[in-house]
């Protein structure tokens, strides 16, 4: 909002705004308002269309290739050729299509966060409304259960109680007032304002409308998600570079043979199929497909670990994960409050210790139970509560420690109620039992304590009471991040009228949402997988700091933190030294969350960031892996998000980060499996320029091995179950290539092998007087034995793949013998033959093939060993240098 609302009184609002707090505005004026300021909705780019999404599929370099050859094919009237390649085009845009367009559009979800009716006052008269109707200057009236439709100035209030999570991240309800404030209170501190899209849970309200749609804090965060660009992830921008890297060389290597084979004096028409042959051999047209399907694979593996990836490029990315940003409500803590500390005669409790029958414990207890509004039901023995949240807490911790609430509250019933007043901070009932009426108090620790004039003992005898030492109690437990409710008593008939007094202080009951019990567990595996974790919270620093410690978040002590407040101050360089070294940075706004998280990205870091409110939505978005709560997160934080956890649990996250590592090490696999293959057709058609001789295999032979091979041999990588030690490694460099220079050696070596042993076998079968048809028949074939033999190697990028497991991978031997299948038949089905120009082979070109496939795998298997052999002693050499 523009104007600084919360530091006007209520009259200076309503005149600023020319309205009226009892009569509203008049029915024209609001209409001439509505027609000057547009409708209370929330509104963002409009989405990119299906057909745009498609057409950007287009947009990537090797496609272009594609695309020219297939053009190419046209122009030499190679119609199966065309129809082939075009084909693979198609299907692969399709997909890209169709993986882009499962993300919704976050600003519709914020859209859906504003009501349709509302309450106005008009020309006196209170009228239903449409919540798109409103306008600023309108006089509302809030009860419990309404979703605030605008911005709002608070002008009277009656015990309001505002859920505002979803955009301050506060773990409790804020208590609102009407007085004014200091123009400098952080959002979250604003008790006499009310934000659109919040939640009313207790109480009433008349308010004036101060900002509508687009000019509300909603619209606010909205705009910041419109501003923000999604990401690529770490592979998208790797896959980027290399394949700019691949269209280079394809470019070059087909320039270079169509020049050699004219400069030989070959026909044109011929040289410019060489070049198509050469072009879509050195094409991975599978890698898109195979892509898609091993990283939906991941996303099926990790929805049984309760993480649902909403974009598949996200399964990867959790891999490269080097910083989690993380909220601490709902994620790091259980998302509801509960007792964890009792102060009563001097002495410290936990719930379930035993509350004899008159201890000052039994009689703090009981006032918890008998002075509060929730309701408790036991259903089939299982209790559940109703009401405030603060309230409810106090209700289980008396259950843990033996008292029946119900019998009490039947034994003691209420007779009167002073609810509890943000200015008098402190609320009391009127119950009666056989002994008489007695007045139970509960409230603020000081300002309870400033009516207490005695205390109980832990016997629950009447003491001295010692002000100073009871307020320094109360004010430890509060700088431990609790929020510390003290309770008190006294004798009578009535509640207090004026001057309240003299109380009994009973003693305090300490509350917080407490961590979750797998969250110091899941932190050691962050860190000993190289990820550093941030706690990043709209909650008070007290409260965030105090989770912090407890769960052990910080590498180093003490603890360093920064508020909200401290972070508008720093400039970039500031702000670049604090995110490296700050572990929790607490009181944020939106638009810190999103600078924080931008700035973490400017020095190379990775980002996941968790989140559950409209107030992350930004961050989200911005962060290289957003993640949202699936159980308490809102629909906007979701949209806005790559992952959604089922459970809200921060444990899932690492078990994500796991299975994103196991993802990356598939996809690298298949591509050592694949690209050798690329590399050897292309340089194959080349060599066969270069020398002038016959293509040892023609274009349309290329696209049948490459297609069948990727789906019944290349996807079995895919389900290879994780390597050990997943997590015992750091996290891949931002900026490490796909492909490091081992794989890269290894990828050349393979290739190499595969162009000598199918061109001498092409060469020896015309030598014997085979056709041209079969000497073609079987260097297809041993392309294809010669991948079936490697596949096994590429199972495991460093040791023997048979140490992966003969039978780990339910996938690899049924593709391997379906593929065996596909080959007699593309070698002796006669509309194979026809269509592909193929020709039976004899058992002796068979066992040629077979020997070619056998010696590849043999030649990389002992490159591995070697390496392995290498590794040892380098490891060996620098124990002994240690020693």
């Amino acid at each position: 909002m523009g104007e600084l609302w919360h530091g006007l009184s209520a009259q200076q609002c309503l005149a600023r705004l020319g309205s009226d707090a009892d009569c509203g505005l008049e029915a024209g004026e609001a209409q001439a308002r509505l027609a000057r300021d547009g409708a209370n909705r929330i509104s963002g780019r409009p989405p990119e269309s299906g057909f745009s999404r498609f057409l950007r599929q287009l947009r990537e370099p090797l496609i272009y290739i594609l695309i020219g050859s297939g053009a190419l094919a046209l122009f030499l009237r190679e119609w199966v050729d065309a129809a082939v390649i075009f084909g693979v085009v198609l299907v692969n845009a399709l997909v890209g299509a169709i993986q882009e367009a499962r993300a919704s559009s976050a600003i519709a979800a914020l859209a859906r966060r504003v009501p349709r009716n509302c309450r106005v006052l008009r020309d006196r008269e209170l009228r239903i409304c449409d919540a798109a109707e409103l306008v600023v200057g309108d006089v509302l009236a809030l009860e419990a259960g309404d979703q605030v439709p605008a911005d709002l100035r608070l002008l009277a209030v009656r015990e309001l109680l505002i859920d505002e999570a979803m955009l301050t991240g506060e773990s409790l309800p804020a208590e609102k007032a009407v007085e004014s404030l200091d123009e400098g209170c952080a959002l979250a501190d604003r008790r006499n304002l009310a934000f659109a899209g919040t939640l009313v849970l207790r109480g009433t309200a008349k308010a004036l409308v101060v900002a509508t749609a687009n000019s509300t804090e909603l619209g606010h965060i909205a705009a910041l998600m419109d501003a923000t660009a999604s990401l690529e992830t770490p592979l998208t921008r790797r896959l980027a570079r290399f394949s700019k890297q691949m269209l280079v060389l394809i470019l070059a290597l087909a320039a270079l043979t169509l020049i050699v084979g004219l400069a030989r004096g070959l026909p044109l028409a011929q040289m410019l199929m060489a070049t198509v042959a050469l072009a879509v051999g050195a094409i991975p047209e599978g890698l898109p497909a195979a892509l898609t399907i091993t990283l939906a694979i991941g996303v099926g593996r990790m929805a049984r670990r309760s993480a649902v990836i909403r974009r598949l490029p996200a399964v990867e990315a959790l891999g490269s994960v080097t910083v989690i940003c993380t909220d601490k409500t709902g994620t790091l803590t259980e998302n509801r409050m509960a007792v964890t500390h009792l102060v009563a005669g001097g002495r410290e409790y936990r719930p379930g210790d035993a509350a004899s029958e008159g201890s000052a414990l039994r009689e703090l207890l009981l006032a918890g139970v008998l002075c509060n509004d929730a309701t408790p039901r036991c259903e089939d023995g299982v209790w559940s509560f109703e009401g405030d949240p603060t309230e409810v807490a106090l209700l289980p911790a008396a259950l843990a420690s033996g008292l029946d609430v119900a019998a009490l509250r039947a034994a003691h019933p209420r007779f009167d109620a002073l609810p509890f007043d943000a200015s008098r901070q402190w609320m009391a009932t009127l119950n009666r039992d056989a002994a008489g009426a007695t007045l139970w108090i509960k409230g603020a620790p000081e300002r309870v304590l400033a009516h207490c004039a005695a205390r109980l003992a832990a016997d629950g005898q009447s003491a001295p009471l010692d002000m100073a030492a009871e307020l320094g109690r109360a004010t430890v437990l509060a700088a431990q991040g609790f929020r510390v409710l003290a309770f008190a008593y006294r004798a009578g008939e009535a509640l207090p009228d004026g001057e309240a007094g003299p109380w009994t202080l009973l003693g305090f009951q300490a509350l917080e949402d407490p961590p979750r019990a797998q969250v110091p567990a899941a932190l050691a595996r962050c860190r000993e997988a190289g990820v550093r974790v941030v706690m990043i919270t709209g909650d008070h620093a007290a409260t965030a700091c105090g989770i912090a410690e407890r769960i052990a978040l910080s590498r180093h002590a003490p603890l360093r933190a920064l508020t909200g407040a401290e972070l508008a101050v720093l400039d970039g360089k500031a702000l670049g030294e604090a995110v490296r070294s700050v572990d929790v940075f607490a009181r944020v706004l939106p638009e810190q969350k999103l600078r924080l998280v931008e700035a973490l990205q400017a020095q190379g870091e990775v980002v996941a960031m968790t989140g559950d409110g409209v107030n992350d939505a930004p961050a989200l978005k911005q962060a290289d892996i957003g993640i949202a709560m699936g159980r308490g997160g809102t629909d906007v934080a979701k949209q806005a998000s790559a992952m959604v956890l089922a459970d809200d649990n921060f444990a899932t996250i690492v078990a994500a980060i796991e299975e994103g590592r196991a993802v990356y090490d598939n996809l690298q696999k298949f591509m050592v499996w694949t690209l050798p293959t690329n590399f050897a057709e292309g340089l194959i058609i080349f060599i066969a320029v270069l020398v002038g001789v016959s293509l040892p295999i023609t274009p349309l032979q290329i696209l049948w091995i490459n297609m069948s091979t990727v789906l019944l041999l290349g996807l079995a990588l895919a389900f290879e179950p994780g390597a050990g030690a997943l997590m015992q490694r750091p996290p891949r460099a931002p900026r490490e290539a796909l492909l490091p220079p081992v794989l890269m050696a290894r990828i050349c070596l393979a290739g190499a092998l595969l162009v000598a042993a199918a061109f001498s076998l092409f060469h020896y079968e015309l030598a014997t007087g085979s056709s041209l048809a079969v000497a073609r028949t079987a260097a297809a074939n041993l392309f294809v034995f010669g991948e079936m033999s490697f596949l096994l190697n590429c199972r495991s990028l460093t040791g023997s793949w048979w140490r992966a497991g003969w039978w780990s991978n339910r996938w690899l031997w049924p593709g391997m013998f379906a593929m065996t299948a596909l080959q007699i038949a593309f070698t002796y089905l006669p509309a194979m033959q026809a269509a592909f120009g193929t020709q039976a082979l004899t058992p002796s070109s068979w066992l040629s093939v077979a020997v070619g496939a056998l010696a590849i795998s043999l030649v990389v298997g002992a490159e591995k060993a070697i390496r392995r052999f290498a590794a040892l002693r380098a490891d060996s050499g620098r124990v002994m240098d240690r020693w």
